[in-house]
């Protein structure tokens, strides 16, 4: 695998629990904006998909927990592309509080390309495969502030 694109993003308040740290369910909206932001970096935005009549679906996702984040932490979100199957491709996420990069939570997400219209499995095409290979690893979106 190729170094992995990043993703900065502050914790809000709001994303907290009554423990005081980031809710759990909270990760998946994390690994959601990674992932659109990592889309944007492959193809340009995620509606480039859409118009070529393609879109994407999770199928899969599980996600390890390392430590907590809290309010105001800001944390690096890596994604790489772990595996390419006929239609399927798994998206790896290592997230870290950016403060001593410090292991907050991993995941795996397993998504299948479909059609845009009928949302029937699709095969990925090949420029999509090769730009998932490539990665962008010179990519780091600060949406932190």
């Amino acid at each position: 695998m190729s170094a992995p694109f990043r993703l900065r993003l502050r914790v809000r308040y709001g994303e907290c629990d009554a423990q005081q740290v980031v809710f759990n369910a909270r990760y998946g909206d994390y690994i959601d904006i990674a992932a659109t932001e990592f889309y944007r970096a492959l193809f340009g935005s995620y509606q480039a998909l859409i118009e070529r009549g393609l879109d994407s679906q999770v199928v899969r996702q599980l996600i390890e927990w390392q430590g907590p984040a809290r309010f105001d932490e800001v944390l690096l979100i890596g994604v790489q592309c772990q595996s390419l199957g006929t239609t399927s491709f798994t998206l790896h996420f290592e997230i870290r509080a950016e403060n001593g990069l410090r292991p907050v939570a991993r995941a795996d997400t397993t998504y299948v390309m479909v059609d845009a219209t009928t949302f029937q499995k699709t095969p990925i095409p090949q420029d999509i495969r090769d730009a998932f290979e490539r990665g962008a690893s010179e990519v780091l979106i600060n949406q932190a502030g």
